[in-house]
């Protein structure tokens, strides 16, 4: 089997799932029981937030382990604008984002904020510019994401996050880091950031857990109520053996950081060239490149992500086409590939009609290999070009 479809999710490294399986046999205490089993649970969630809070650079209190990421951008979203709608109740977000983020916004648009919806520009970015003629005195929180989990584009959050600090200090600034954390180094003190979405399922940890980054400063409603756990910001009897993996995947990811990121973008790099050697193929997500040299625009997206358009053939059979020889690929979003209606992103892009239906995401992990991407490239050779001539579209 080739796996490419990583930002779906991930393998879990096999140190994640012994150490997970221990927790669950050895470490079964309740974390908020006063006798020593469930001391020692605690201990394991305290020792958790304090590895990713040195991941991050910033106090272990202000991790708040939430189910994952779509529940780390509920709360950052509806925690963030009910605690502060008073200051008012504008909010700027962008066109691409996850679909988290993106029904989020619409909930609350139901509950009377007025929400921006950002214009990205052909790689799928924003500019600070654009958001900076978007803010107002009645803007309280921003909501931008880092990597886009389709095509890869990078947004400069620093950069974002200036420009809402310096015409709006009061506002908050969150972004969904969900593709970006154990793929970028990210350090939200001095990035500016209040509040940071990260899920473990993308970083060879389990799936169903998460945790929300929140500045110790920044006003958050609680969305889930309960017993009062974390602080009464997330009640609910902690996830021991999940919380132990993911911040174990968290150090495991970042100890090779540098290594496994240039391995990664060689291999981006390389699918990239090959790929656009094939006939009526196009890739997106990168910036305006020269076609002899694209080594540098690749490198201005994240290493693991490669969308491609394939002329006259529709995704979803190019897609089973790759399966049948054991290459899995994703036509989107594994958060809404199987709903009907066009993606996003795409069409944020402006990328033709045409090529709307026929877009495949390939991402990458840890664990790709040369041999992988070389075979894959080796079947889309062979198969394109006979969907294209039976091909009906």
């Amino acid at each position: 089997m080739i796996y490419l479809d990583n930002s779906a999710t991930t393998r879990p490294f096999d140190e994640v799932t012994e150490y997970m399986m221990h927790v669950m046999k050895d470490i079964y205490g309740n974390p908020s029981s006063m006798h020593m089993a469930g001391v020692e649970a605690e201990t394991e969630v305290k020792n958790a937030g304090k590895a990713l809070a040195d991941i991050l650079k910033v106090d272990p209190k202000e991790i708040i382990f939430t189910s994952g990421g779509t529940e780390s951008d509920n709360l950052a979203l509806i925690g963030a604008a009910m605690a502060n709608k008073r200051a008012g109740m504008h909010i700027i977000t962008s066109k691409t984002e996850h679909p988290a983020v993106a029904q989020t916004m619409k909930y609350l648009e139901e509950q009377g904020f007025r929400i921006t919806y950002l214009e990205v520009d052909r790689s799928g970015r924003i500019s600070p510019d654009v958001l900076a003629q978007a803010l107002s005195e009645e803007t309280v929180l921003v909501s931008i994401m880092h990597v886009n989990n389709e095509i890869g584009s990078i947004n400069d959050i620093r950069s974002l996050a200036d420009t809402v600090k310096s015409y709006r200090p009061a506002a908050l600034f969150h972004t969904d880091a969900v593709q970006s954390f154990g793929k970028m180094r990210i350090h939200p003190s001095k990035m500016k950031i209040d509040l940071m979405s990260v899920s473990g399922h993308k970083i060879h940890g389990p799936k169903g857990i998460g945790f929300l980054y929140a500045n110790e400063k920044a006003k958050l409603r609680p969305t889930v109520f309960g017993g009062g756990q974390q602080k009464g910001m997330r009640s609910g009897t902690e996830n021991v053996p999940g919380i132990a993996g993911i911040a174990l995947a968290a150090k495991l990811i970042y100890k090779d950081f540098d290594s496994d990121i240039e391995r990664m973008y060689s291999l981006k790099t390389y699918f990239v060239r090959e790929l656009l050697k094939l006939q009526d193929v196009s890739v997106n997500g990168i910036p305006e490149h020269d076609p002899e040299d694209i080594s540098d625009a690749v490198r201005q997206s994240a290493p693991h992500i490669v969308s491609a358009s394939f002329s006259n053939v529709r995704a979803e059979v190019l897609l089973h086409a790759l399966e049948a020889k054991g290459i899995y690929v994703s036509a989107g979003s594994a958060c809404s590939t199987n709903k009907p209606s066009k993606s996003a992103t795409l069409l944020a892009i402006n990328l033709p009609a045409s090529l709307l239906d026929s877009t495949l995401r390939f991402s990458f992990s840890t664990f790709t290999t040369q041999d992988e991407i070389n075979e894959t490239l080796t079947v889309l050779s062979e198969e394109l070009p006979k969907l294209r001539r039976y091909s009906r579209y």
